[in-house]
C-alpha cells in the first residue's frame, strides 16, 4: 500500500537539473554502488559522432561463421564473428553497439539465445549451441548502434522525464457540484527534484518507501483531492535520423546430427545459476539447462498448487502468468473486486483444493490506463504485509516500467524490495520467492531493459532463498517475433518453469510427480 505522506510545496528551483545522487541516497554502500556501475558499464565512441554516416550500419554490417562444416553434432558450438561497418562501409573501431543473436529451426519450432560478446573494437563474437537434430539457421540482428545506446543513457539520466502521467482530481465545488481536474505527474528524484512546472506542485511521499510522486497543483481542488491515475505519453528517446531496426542480415542453414542428449539435471531450488544458454525450444516446449523443469497438465497445476496462497506482483507480464493459472487450473474463479481487468488489483480462487492467487501492480510510475492510485502499491510495502510461510508463494518483476527513469532510482527501489525480502524470508524461511526477470520486447526500450535486469540481477546475487526465473532467453530466441507481452506459448512454458520451483516445495505432490516431458 502507498502511505501518502503530503509535503510543503518547495520553491522552483532555477534550472531543472537533479543534483548528483550518492549512493548512500540509494540506500546502498559505495562498494555495491561501484559493482552495479561495473556491471552495467557499456562501450561507447572513442570520438564525437556529428553525421548518422558515422554510426553502424545494418545493411553494411556483416557476420560469418568461423570454421564452416557442412554438418554438426548435437552439444557442439557454432562461433559467429560479427563485424560492424558504418554507412560509409567504414569498419567500426570501437565497440557499444546492442545486437541480438540466435539459432532456430522455424518448422521444428525450435531456437536457443546467443550472448553476443563485445570486444571494443568494431568485432563482436557468439558461441550458439547446438542442441537439436536437424537443421538450423543463424540469425543476428541489430537492434541499436552505439550512437543511439548512447543516446539513450543520456535521455535515462536527464533530469528532463520521457514518460509523462495524468494525476485525476474529484472534489465538491461550494455549489455540491462535482469538480473534476486532470493535471500532469510525475516522479520526484533528488534533492533539487526532476520535475516541476508552473508554481510547484503537490507532493506525495510514500512513508514507508520515501519515494515522492508529484503533481501539478491543481487550479480548483485541494492536493488531498488525488483519485485516480493513469499514463499520459513518451516522449521520443530516439532521433528521427535513426535508421531502422534491422531483420536478420542474412541467415545460414546447418545440419546437426544424431547424437543423445543426456540430461542430468537438478530439482528446481533456489540457488541455481543461470548459464548462457539458459536453454532451449523444441516442439515449442523449453528444456532447460538450470534445472529439471516439467509440464503441468491442468489437474497436476492445481495439485502443485494446493494449499498456496501466490503473489503475483509488478506489470501485466505477471498479469499473463494469472490470466494462464486463471485458464488452466481446473476449479479456479476470479473474484469480482470490482477493478478493472488490465489495471487489478485481481484475485482467483479454487476451493477444492485451497488455491488463491493474487495479481497486483506496483507502484507509480506506472504506465497503465485510468485506476484508483489507492490501488498501486509498492512492492517492498506489500511483501512487508505478507507473514509467509511454507504456504506463500512470492512473485515479483519490476523492470519495464521504470526503463524512463534514472537508474539510480531503480536502484534505490530494488534496495527497498531487497530490504523486505530479506526481512521475509529472516521471518519465514520457507517461502517461496520468486523474481521473473525482465523480458525483451523487440522495441526501443530492450537495452533499457538489459540494464535493469543486470542491476536487479547483481543487487539479488547473494540474498540465499530467492529464486531467479530468467525469461530474457526464453523471450529473445523463441522464432516468434518479440513482443512486449510475450506470446502464450511463451507464457505456458515460463508458468510451467514457475511450478517446477514451486513443486520441489510442495508437501503433498503426488500427482505432479508424473514426469510427461
Amino acid at each position: 500500500m502507498i502511505y501518502w505522506s503530503f509535503l510543503r510545496p518547495k520553491p522552483v528551483p532555477q534550472n531543472n537539473s537533479s543534483s548528483i545522487i550518492s549512493a548512500f541516497d540509494m540506500g546502498i554502500s559505495d562498494e555495491e554502488w561501484g559493482r552495479l556501475q561495473k556491471a552495467i558499464d557499456w562501450p561507447i565512441p572513442d570520438q564525437e559522432i556529428s553525421h548518422l554516416n558515422q554510426s553502424t550500419s545494418p545493411v553494411h554490417s556483416t557476420f560469418s561463421i568461423v570454421g564452416l562444416k557442412e554438418s554438426y553434432k548435437v552439444g557442439e558450438n557454432i562461433s559467429v564473428i560479427i563485424t560492424a561497418r558504418d554507412h560509409n562501409k567504414n569498419l567500426k573501431r570501437y565497440g557499444g553497439d546492442f545486437f541480438k543473436a540466435k539459432l532456430f529451426n522455424a518448422e521444428l519450432k525450435a531456437s536457443v539465445y546467443g550472448e553476443v560478446v563485445d570486444h571494443r573494437n568494431g568485432t563482436y563474437s557468439v558461441a550458439l549451441l547446438l542442441p537439436w537434430e536437424g537443421q538450423a539457421q543463424v540469425s543476428v540482428r541489430l537492434e541499436h548502434s552505439s550512437e543511439v545506446v548512447q543516446i539513450l543513457k543520456k535521455y535515462r539520466e536527464s533530469s528532463f522525464p520521457r514518460s509523462h502521467y495524468n494525476g485525476y482530481f474529484e472534489g465538491l465545488a461550494l455549489n455540491k457540484t462535482t469538480i473534476h481536474e486532470v493535471v500532469e505527474c510525475n516522479l520526484k528524484w533528488g534533492a533539487d527534484g526532476s520535475w516541476m512546472k508552473g508554481d510547484c506542485c503537490c507532493e506525495y511521499k510514500d512513508i514507508r518507501t520515501g519515494t515522492v510522486w508529484q503533481c501539478e497543483r491543481p487550479k480548483e481542488l485541494s492536493c488531498d483531492k488525488l483519485v485516480h491515475h493513469s499514463y499520459e505519453r513518451l516522449e521520443s528517446t530516439v532521433p528521427s535520423g535513426k535508421p531502422p531496426k534491422s531483420e536478420p542480415y542474412r541467415t545460414e542453414p546447418h545440419r546437426a546430427v544424431s547424437m543423445q542428449w543426456k540430461s542430468t539435471l537438478e530439482k528446481c531450488r533456489s540457488g541455481m545459476t543461470t548459464p548462457v544458454p539458459a536453454g532451449f525450444y523444441l516442439n515449442d516446449v523449453w528444456k532447460s539447462f538450470v534445472c529439471h523443469t516439467r509440464q503441468f497438465s491442468p489437474a497436476q497445476m492445481g495439485n502443485c498448487l494446493k494449499n498456496k496462497i501466490v503473489y503475483l506482483m509488478g506489470d501485466s507480464t505477471t498479469r499473463q502468468w494469472f490470466e494462464f493459472l486463471e485458464r488452466n487450473v481446473p476449479g479456479i474463479k476470479r473474484m469480482d473486486l470490482h477493478t478493472p481487468p488490465s489495471g487489478g488489483p485481481l484475485m482467483a480462487v479454487e476451493l477444492k483444493y485451497n488455491i488463491i492467487i493474487h495479481w497486483r501492480p506496483h507502484g507509480v510510475p506506472l504506465r497503465f490506463s485510468k485506476m484508483p492510485i489507492t490501488d498501486l502499491h509498492y512492492i517492498s510495502n506489500d511483501i512487508d504485509e505478507i507473514a509467509g510461510g511454507p504456504h506463500a508463494v512470492v512473485v515479483f518483476t519490476f523492470f519495464a516500467h521504470l526503463v524512463f527513469h534514472p537508474i539510480t532510482f531503480y536502484v534505490y527501489e530494488v534496495a527497498k524490495i531487497r530490504q523486505s525480502v530479506v526481512a521475509l524470508l529472516s521471518r519465514a524461511p520457507e517461502t517461496t520467492v520468486i523474481i521473473k526477470s525482465g523480458n525483451t520486447a523487440g522495441q526501443k526500450v530492450d537495452w533499457l531493459m538489459l540494464q535493469l535486469d543486470t542491476v536487479m540481477r547483481e543487487m539479488f546475487r547473494d540474498i540465499d532463498g530467492v529464486i531467479f526465473l530468467d525469461v530474457w532467453q526464453m523471450t529473445s530466441c523463441h522464432y516468434l517475433r518479440e513482443h512486449i507481452h510475450p506470446r502464450p506459448v511463451i507464457i505456458a512454458n515460463e508458468v510451467n518453469m514457475f511450478l517446477s520451483y514451486v513443486l520441489n516445495r510442495c508437501s503433498v505432490c503426488s500427482l505432479c510427480e508424473v514426469l510427461l516431458i
